[in-house]
């Protein structure tokens, strides 16, 4: 199959390539600097340049490809519009992908988010949907949510369209701007490694590598109009994560007043976030894809050392 991808030289990107090319897909990546070329091409990718402005040179490769991975995220737009403006930018995107695969049955398959389906009180599964305005997230997730359920509507137009939600810690060696790092180097300035509240609030983790795989099983054989979880560590209290964090870096875990923890340089614009609940299972997307992780799974990572270079050495 020859394969388009978009963030390619990314944290999820640079597993995905060797992934599909292990599995013998042809892969072409799109590169806007020489930087990303290169990185590209020394993970086997043919090199397209481009960008995710110009609609129409991301048209034309889809046309040009059997399946298309979209990984890539406007991060530019970030210190300017925050998360909604980054990932209102992925709309045009994901209508223009449906405009050159409408009608061919090919794959699209793009990153959303294991929060789009809001906070149930229970874990969420693949069967419920984005939420339609994202209106509980009070605007963080909100663009978020209106890209997952164009993609699933791209379906209705004949393209075998999907999501993969990734969980808000994807975690592996190549992870340097996620939100565990943030989460490291914020308890490394504050002295303490911080949880809202009682801490009971879950997040779900997976390996960077098991997305990977799952990323080529849903461009081979997931069904049109599916939402996928990347989903190994289903639920774990936040507490615990900020308990894991202090102990490796020999500092106390300790509860953060909710006013703390809205000021500039705590969590800010990501407390509701880091005071959402977010569990989830993946019994679904195992039973459907066969998929299954193999890699270690987020404390045993976390032992690894590349989170923590120097301590304890």
């Amino acid at each position: 199959m020859r394969v388009f991808i978009t963030g390619g030289t990314g944290h999820a990107g640079s597993h995905i390539i060797p992934e599909l090319i292990a599995a013998g897909h042809d892969v072409t990546g799109l590169a806007r600097s020489d930087a990303s070329a290169e990185a590209l091409s020394a993970l086997g990718a043919t090199v397209r340049r481009g960008s995710l402005e110009d609609l129409d040179g991301l048209k034309e490769a889809a046309a040009a490809s059997d399946g298309v991975i979209h990984v890539a995220h406007r991060q530019d737009l970030l210190p300017t519009g925050g998360m909604d403006a980054v990932a209102a930018a992925e709309l045009p995107i994901m209508l223009a992908y449906g405009e050159a695969l409408a009608g061919t049955g090919k794959p699209l398959v793009a990153a959303g988010s294991i929060g789009s389906a809001g906070n149930l009180g229970r874990p969420a599964t693949e069967d419920d949907p984005a939420l339609p305005n994202g209106e509980e997230h009070k605007g963080t997730l909100r663009a978020r949510n209106v890209v997952e359920r164009a993609v699933i509507g791209l379906a209705e137009q004949g393209v075998r369209s999907s999501i993969v939600r990734l969980p808000l810690i994807a975690h592996g060696t190549t992870d340097s701007a996620g939100f565990l790092p943030g989460l490291i180097a914020l308890a490394k300035e504050k002295g303490v490694a911080g949880y809202p509240g009682d801490g009971e609030n879950l997040w779900c983790a997976v390996h960077i590598r098991d997305v990977a795989s799952l990323f080529r099983l849903a461009l081979e054989k997931g069904p049109a109009s599916s939402y996928w979880h990347a989903v190994q560590d289903e639920g774990i209290p936040f507490r615990d994560i900020a308990e894991a964090i202090g102990s490796r870096l020999g500092l106390p875990a300790v509860s953060i007043p909710i006013d703390v923890l809205m000021l500039p340089g705590y969590f800010g614009q990501f407390m509701n976030l880091v005071t959402g609940t977010y569990p989830a299972t993946s019994l679904i997307t195992r039973q459907t894809l066969g998929w299954e992780t193999t890699q270690p799974k987020l404390f045993a990572d976390l032992d690894n050392g590349h989170y923590f270079p120097g301590v304890g050495a």
